[in-house]
């Protein structure tokens, strides 16, 4: 049985939900989110500012959507209030990123200049107090952990000098050289 399908997803001040056959629009002050489900598995109820998830039959497939789809509504109305951010941070000498259009133009020690088109829905900025964090944000979840795993996976961080992408953050376990070996 899953206890994160039970609890009851409270709509935030602003947010409106709309039922088609087999989607959710979600509409809030930043924009709106369409949520496809499955009307075999799930159903939903409003009332007063709360939306709970149900199960058409009780059998333990029916009750993994009802997790599944409670979260990704959660979400959704987190990310049409709030919008969600991550941050990354680049490290090593030499090492840079600058606007080019809505694209950015990284440089991590290749021969050639890394250029990261945008993505539709999610906006790239560079950090105005230090130059070497790089914010991505948008109000689909999915779309911004992806987007900065596909521009951490450009240069992941190394563990020998720590050089690279990484998460601001995150730590990077440091491993000793083959002079401290012997």
């Amino acid at each position: 049985m899953s206890r994160i399908g039970k609890k009851p997803v409270v709509l935030l001040d602003g947010v409106e939900i709309t039922y088609n056959q087999d989607e959710l629009i979600i509409k809030g002050k930043k924009g709106e989110i369409t949520l496809p489900f499955e009307s075999e598995y799930v159903s939903f109820e409003q009332d007063e500012g709360v939306v709970n998830v149900k199960v058409t039959k009780e059998e333990k497939v029916n009750y993994a959507r009802q997790g599944l789809y409670r979260s990704l509504l959660a979400n959704a109305v987190e990310g049409v209030t709030n919008g969600f951010e991550k941050k990354l941070e680049i490290r090593g000498v030499g090492f840079k990123v600058a606007k080019k259009g809505e694209d950015l133009e990284f440089r991590l020690g290749f021969s050639h200049p890394v250029l990261f088109k945008k993505v539709e829905g999610v906006d790239m900025d560079i950090d105005k107090d230090n130059p070497l964090i790089v914010i991505i944000s948008g109000i689909n979840k999915q779309k911004v952990g992806q987007v900065a795993a596909n521009i951490r996976a450009l240069k992941k961080p190394e563990p020998y000098k720590g050089k690279g992408i990484r998460y601001v953050g995150e730590h990077v376990v440091r491993k000793a050289g083959k002079s401290a070996a012997k």
